[in-house]
C-alpha cells in the first residue's frame, strides 16, 4: 500500500475503514476498506480530516474484490434471477419467479476448492418464491490475482452454475383406492391433504375417482385420468406389501416406466414413481403422506411441478438427509430433512 493525497485518490482502493464521529449522535463507518474512491467522495473525506489516504497500489495483474465478485456472479447467473448491487465484495442472486432452484453441486465444489474463492447457495432441487435469495459470492482477500479468476472460469465451464425453472401450470388427477373408502366405511381424509399440497404450487385437481381394491379397475382409472388431460396422476392407498394392496401392480400395468418402487426416505419409504412415454408422472403415495407434515412427496413435488423428471439416481441420493426427526413443532422446509437431491 502507499500514502497519497486525498485529492489525488479518485479510482484508488482504500486499505482501511474510515470512521465518521458526530458528538452525541453517531459513530459509524463512512467508508469501508475496499471502497473505490470517487470524485464525490473527496469533499466528504476532507471534511473528516483525511488529507492523506492509504490506498492499494494499482497492479494490472490484480483485481479488486468487487470486480472478482462480478466474475463469480457471471459464472452463476441464469434466467429468472437477477443480481444485487455489489457491496463490500459481495453479490447475491435473487429469484425473479416461483420455481425449482438447482445447483450443479460437483462444479460448485470444484470452484470452492480454489483458495480465496467462495460461492454459497441454497440447497439444490428446492422450491423458491419470487424475491428469495438464491446464493452469494465473494472472494476472501481485498484484491485477487487475475490468473486465479481465470482458473475459476476454466473450472466453472461455459454453462451457468445454477438454474431456476418456473413452476408450470398443471392439472392433477387423483385416484383414491381401498375398499374401506370406496364402500364408505371410512371417510377419505387423504385427498384433502393432497389437494392442499398441490395448491401450494398452483396445481389444479382436474379429476378425483374412488376405486375399490380391484387392480384392473385402478389401472383403468389411471389411464382414464391421463386421457382426460391430467398432467400428473397421484394414487393414494394400497401402497404397502399387504396382499390387498394392489396399487403398485396397477400402476405397472398401465405401461408406465417404473423409476422406483421404494425410496430411502422416512417417512415415505413405500413411495412409487413412474413416467408414461410422454413424460406424464404417476406417483403412488404411501399413507404417511396423509398424516406426516413432511414426507418423500414434499421432496419430489417441486421437481414434478417444474416439469423436471426425477431420476432413480436422484431418489437413491435422498438417503443422505432423508430421515425426518419428527420435530415438534415441525420446521420443514427450514430444516435438514430432504436436503439431499
Amino acid at each position: 500500500m502507499k500514502c497519497i493525497n486525498t485529492v489525488d485518490a479518485v479510482g484508488h482502493v482504500l486499505c482501511h475503514d474510515i470512521t465518521r464521529i458526530v458528538k452525541d449522535v453517531t459513530k459509524d463507518t463512512a467508508f469501508r476498506k475496499g471502497h473505490i474512491v470517487t470524485e464525490e467522495d473527496i469533499p466528504v473525506l476532507l471534511s473528516l480530516g483525511k488529507d492523506h489516504l492509504y490506498v492499494w497500489e494499482k497492479d494490472e495483474s490484480m483485481l479488486h474484490e468487487n470486480e472478482a465478485a462480478q466474475i463469480l456472479c457471471e459464472i452463476c447467473e441464469n434466467a429468472n434471477m437477477h443480481p444485487t448491487e455489489v457491496k463490500e465484495g459481495k453479490i447475491e442472486l435473487i429469484a425473479d419467479c416461483d420455481g425449482l432452484f438447482r445447483v450443479d453441486v460437483p462444479r460448485l465444489d470444484a470452484i470452492n476448492e480454489i483458495d480465496e474463492i467462495m460461492i454459497a447457495t441454497r440447497h439444490s432441487h428446492t422450491s423458491v418464491k419470487k424475491g428469495d435469495r438464491l446464493l452469494g459470492t465473494r472472494v476472501i482477500p481485498l484484491v485477487i490475482a487475475k490468473d486465479k479468476m481465470e482458473q475459476v472460469r476454466t473450472v466453472a465451464g461455459t454453462e451457468p452454475l445454477v438454474s431456476l425453472t418456473p413452476f408450470r401450470s398443471m392439472k392433477a388427477g387423483i385416484v383414491t383406492t381401498g375398499n374401506e373408502v370406496y364402500y364408505g366405511r371410512i371417510e377419505d381424509t387423504f385427498t384433502p391433504v393432497i389437494v392442499e399440497k398441490l395448491s401450494a404450487y398452483g396445481i389444479e385437481v382436474c379429476g378425483h375417482i374412488l376405486c375399490d381394491d380391484n387392480m384392473d379397475k385402478i389401472t383403468e382409472t389411471i389411464l382414464k385420468l391421463k386421457e382426460d388431460g391430467a398432467d400428473m396422476i397421484l394414487c393414494t392407498g394400497g401402497m404397502s406389501v399387504d396382499p390387498d394392496d394392489r396399487t403398485p401392480g396397477a400402476i405397472k400395468n398401465t405401461g408406465a416406466r417404473i423409476v422406483s418402487y421404494g425410496a430411502p426416505v422416512l417417512p415415505g419409504a413405500m413411495f412409487l414413481l413412474a413416467y408414461f412415454e410422454d413424460g406424464t408422472p404417476v406417483m403412488g403415495l404411501p399413507g404417511c403422506v396423509m398424516y406426516a407434515k413432511a414426507t418423500v412427496f414434499d421432496l419430489v413435488l417441486p421437481s414434478v411441478a417444474a416439469g423436471v423428471e426425477v431420476t432413480k439416481k436422484q431418489l437413491s441420493h435422498m438417503g443422505n438427509g432423508g430421515f425426518c426427526l419428527g420435530c415438534k413443532p415441525c420446521h420443514y422446509p427450514n430444516c435438514g430433512f430432504g436436503n439431499c437431491l
